[in-house]
């Protein structure tokens, strides 16, 4: 029996952006067009991305946030109800499925016929111009939702959809193979404790943590085999001693800290690759050692991350459901969230916060 639909939900919308600022209103709820399916909203991952779109910090974003955005891009949901056309999908009411950074694509462009969806040239993202996960009930392309495994909690699986998804990406295109040393910088954070769990339980990486010293008992918990305290030591002369003096086949940026890129050349070894994946806020600034002749002398290379495609999304929750990954999580209500992202913009934060819908 279908549960019964409210006509009104509450959401959580960015009321002044460009500083932090949220507020709980009451919004009507919408019915799922052709293709679209209807969800009601369990839990939702809180994200260091909602913080930039919120406040307006990233240069490279193509427009200002509106007032009235409802954030949120990592969504475990339930489906409550079925749009037309919807049928070809196999989705059914009662199904659990994930709600991404990416809302939807356009599937003909470039970029999707090579399975590049974060970089679909029509992408609609969550949170960002489109109504995000922050709130009770949204629609949702049929198509794009992914599937949670049964056996897998909701309030764990949220942060997967960006944050997993994400780090599984990242060490996809790092191209480090199972035995080699890879360096995560921002080791403790949303995305880096996930990154460390995958790489060195998933892939059989040898993982160099480096972050803050109160980040040291997640990291090494998470996996890694060394932690760097990136406060309190010169971390590039650190990683080349427990590598040996050859550097990591790959350094993996998880924060968007400037001094963060700049440090991270000098741990690369001869063929290694550097990836980028947090976004440093503020003014558009270079990598500050990436310096061509010396890229050029040890063949290396960096490349960037948007995201993963969906079936990064399905691998990464079958990782979870097989208990290679686990989110590392406090539950927030929505009322709590100003202060959740006050804390993460001073970095108090370890793993993830999950915003409990139902609270």
């Amino acid at each position: 029996m279908s549960e019964e639909i409210p006509k009104t939900h509450k959401a959580l919308i960015y009321d002044e952006p460009g500083k932090i600022s949220l507020k709980v209103v009451d919004l009507p709820t919408p019915e799922p067009g052709p293709g679209e399916v209807l969800v009601k909203v369990l839990h939702s991952g809180v994200c260091h991305s909602d913080l930039g779109v919120m406040t307006n910090r990233w240069a490279g974003l193509p427009f200002p946030t509106q007032a009235g955005q409802v954030g949120g891009h990592e969504g475990s949901c339930k489906v409550v109800k079925l749009g037309p056309g919807t049928e070809a999908s196999g989705i059914k009411i009662g199904d659990r499925v994930g709600i991404k950074w990416i809302a939807g694509t356009c599937d003909t462009c470039p970029a999707c016929l090579v399975g590049e969806d974060g970089v679909c040239f029509k992408q609609r993202v969550s949170g960002f111009y489109t109504p995000g996960t922050f709130q009770q009930y949204l629609v949702s392309d049929a198509r794009y939702v992914t599937p949670i495994p049964e056996s897998l909690p909701s309030d764990m699986a949220a942060p997967l959809l960006c944050g997993g998804i994400t780090a599984l990406s990242a060490i996809k295109k790092s191209g480090a193979q199972a035995g080699d040393w890879v360096a995560l910088l921002g080791a403790g954070g949303g995305v880096g404790h996930l990154a460390v769990q995958l790489a060195s339980k998933a892939y059989g990486l040898r993982v160099i943590g480096v972050d803050a010293g109160s980040k040291k008992n997640l990291v090494m918990e998470s996996g890694a085999e060394v932690f760097l305290d990136h406060t309190q030591c010169k971390a590039e002369e650190e990683v080349l001693k427990a590598t040996g003096g050859l550097g990591a086949k790959a350094v993996i940026v998880l924060t968007g800290a400037n001094a963060a890129y700049a440090s991270a050349m000098g741990m690369l070894s001869f063929g290694g690759t550097l990836v980028v994946v947090g976004v440093p806020e503020g003014e558009l600034k270079p990598i500050a050692t990436a310096f061509p002749g010396i890229i050029v002398a040890k063949a290396q290379k960096i490349v960037g991350v948007a995201v993963g495609n969906r079936k990064d999304a399905i691998e990464t929750l079958q990782f979870a459901e097989r208990g290679l990954v686990k989110t590392h999580f406090e539950t927030c209500k929505m009322e709590e969230m100003t202060s959740v992202f006050e804390r993460m913009e001073k970095g108090e934060l370890q793993g993830r916060v999950v915003l409990d819908m139902s609270a």
